[in-house]
C-alpha cells in the first residue's frame, strides 16, 4: 500500500509559475516511477511527466516539454513538478501517481495511466489569461 499526498496547486496568471509536490508513504517502499497526470473538465486524464525514481530518467508530454520540469528526492519518496510559462490550456486537476510493480517502462508507457497503481487526490491548477 502507498499513499500519495499532493500540494502546491493554485491560481496563477498566464506566464506564471507553480511548483507541485507529492510525497509517497506506506509499507510498499519507494515506487519505481512517479508521475504527474492532469485532467481538464470533459477530457481524459493525460500524462504530463514521469520520472524513474532511482535513476532520475524523466519523460515529458510534448505539450509541456521545455516548460515543466519533474524532479525527485529519492530517499524522501517525493516528486516535484516545476511548471513555468504556464498557459490557460494547462488548467486542470493534477494527479500524482506511483508505480509499484513495473520496474522498467518505455517512454510511452511512462505517460499512460495503465501501469500506475496508486493515485493522489489531485490538486487544482488554474491559469488565467
Amino acid at each position: 500500500q502507498v499513499q500519495l499526498v499532493e500540494s502546491g496547486g493554485g491560481s496563477v496568471q498566464a506566464g506564471g509559475s507553480l511548483r507541485l509536490s507529492c510525497v509517497a508513504s506506506g509499507s510498499a517502499g519507494i515506487p519505481y516511477y512517479m508521475a504527474w497526470f492532469r485532467q481538464a473538465p470533459g477530457l481524459e486524464r493525460e500524462g504530463v511527466a514521469s520520472i524513474y525514481t532511482e535513476g532520475g530518467t524523466a519523460y515529458y508530454a510534448a505539450s509541456v516539454k521545455g516548460r515543466f520540469t519533474i524532479s525527485r528526492d529519492y530517499h524522501k519518496a517525493t516528486v516535484y513538478l516545476q511548471m513555468n510559462s504556464l498557459k490557460p490550456g494547462d488548467t486542470a486537476v493534477y494527479y500524482c501517481a506511483a508505480d509499484l510493480k513495473t520496474p522498467i517502462m518505455t517512454a510511452i508507457q511512462a505517460l499512460r495511466t495503465t501501469l500506475y497503481d496508486a493515485w493522489g487526490q489531485g490538486t487544482q491548477v488554474t491559469v488565467s489569461s
